[in-house]
């Protein structure tokens, strides 16, 4: 299988689908997730270590890190473990970072071949957000003309979905709305943009448009497809379009627009505000979980607790509310989720902060000890006694005994 998500790889949304992917692998699956396409995030192995965990605490499964963060540093015995990890590996699952460093890092390496022949002998490939942009024949420089303002262009994906007969351009993030006042559907391209670089695909390339926390599985010994999450796929190709609705399973020439009971329909043009004045109950319940989960992160990175808690009182009451209104119950059960995840985390979060004031000058006050130290072995006491009364000014007590210098905090 070749499984493709929008986002929300690591959200509430998917873990169903992760437990149903990894029970059709056999008892034992060996999983894992590569790390690549965000190694030159600094805080990459806290990426993969939030996708250890929920695999662990929500999928119930284990979830080895396979680690190729570069393709230039990597020593050739750690390249080497790396490609015999993903050898022996039933569930490869990639997922966000960036696409066009993704395909750079791995052109030049065995990791495109390797995930194609797990995936023909069985095993199941999940690229999700960044990564699904990497597995089709052209790959979207997202980062580069989003954030960086590049002229419009294409670079040569990996083309994974090629080698089993599918000629497309894949594109998650189809229904993004964070733009707010701006268009930022369509991979934050927006429509003017997306338009553009569809002309310059060639013709015979069609684009599959992902939606947000939604997953379309491709199932290669089933020869099905299947929607899965909260959104929808559509197949798109020379002004006209297929939609595929969520729930849906349809057969894999689908993909190819061969399927008979599926039409190709014309693509009228939608602006982003006649999106949000259309929008059904259950886009607008989504829009604001997910305005509300963004708020949550955006005050743990920036170290409000504030807006990190003030999001969590809002989610449960949009919660409550969306219950009160009839809303759909697995909506409501979702969110749930959505909420206990970030309690989980905040809960992490306040774990490895400093648990007292001792804890927090410990570092420097060791520091300067050790610097007070070294002064009297090289008896300079008025250098040794200016650290302690800098220390003791701001009612740190130095304590001298047989076994060295403690210290500890004035009461």
């Amino acid at each position: 299988m070749v499984v493709l998500m929008g986002s929300g790889e690591l959200t509430a949304t998917m873990v169903e689908v992760h437990k149903e992917l990894l029970k059709g692998l056999g008892d034992s699956p060996r999983a894992v997730f590569i790390d690549t396409p965000a190694g030159f995030q600094l805080n990459v192995d806290q990426l993969s270590k939030r996708a250890v965990e929920y695999f662990r605490s929500r999928v119930q499964r284990p979830l080895s890190v396979v680690s190729f963060k570069s393709n230039e540093i990597i020593t050739p015995y750690a390249a080497e473990q790396a490609f015999h990890s993903l050898r022996e590996s039933d569930f490869i699952m990639i997922g966000p970072g960036s696409p066009t460093y993704a395909v750079h890092q791995w052109q030049q390496t065995p990791i495109p071949d390797i995930m194609k022949k797990r995936v023909a002998e069985g095993g199941c490939l999940v690229a999700a957000s960044a990564a699904a942009l990497t597995v089709g024949r052209f790959t979207l420089p997202v980062y580069e003309i989003y954030k960086v303002g590049d002229t419009l262009h294409w670079v040569e994906g990996l083309d994974i979905l090629g080698h089993f007969g599918f000629n497309l351009v894949v594109i998650p993030h189809w229904n993004n709305a964070e733009g707010g006042t701006h268009d930022t559907r369509f991979c934050y391209m927006g429509e003017p943009r997306f338009k553009k670089l569809e002309s310059r695909l060639p013709e015979d390339v069609s684009i599959l448009g992902l939606d947000e926390h939604t997953a379309c599985i491709i199932d290669l010994e089933k020869e099905e497809v299947s929607i899965k999450g909260i959104g929808h796929v559509i197949l798109r190709k020379g002004g006209a379009e297929i939609f595929f609705e969520r729930g849906g399973r349809y057969p894999l020439d689908a993909l190819r627009g061969e399927y008979a009971e599926k039409k190709w329909q014309r693509i009228t043009k939608v602006s982003i505000d006649s999106v949000k004045e259309t929008g059904t109950g259950e886009d607008a319940f989504w829009d604001k979980v997910h305005a509300i989960e963004k708020t949550f992160q955006d005050g743990l990175e920036k170290n409000v607790p504030e807006d990190a808690t003030s999001a969590l009182l809002d989610l449960d009451g949009t919660i409550w509310k969306a219950q009160q209104e009839l809303e759909n119950a697995e909506f409501i059960s979702q969110a749930r989720e959505i909420l206990r995840d970030m309690l989980a985390l905040l809960g992490t979060r306040l774990s490895s902060s400093p648990k007292s004031e001792a804890e927090c000058l410990s570092p420097i006050v060791e520091q300067l000890l050790d610097l007070r130290e070294q002064f009297r072995k090289q008896k300079k006491w008025q250098e040794a006694d200016e650290v302690r009364k800098c220390l003791t000014q701001v009612n740190i007590v130095i304590e001298d005994t047989k076994d060295g210098s403690r210290w500890r905090l004035k009461n």
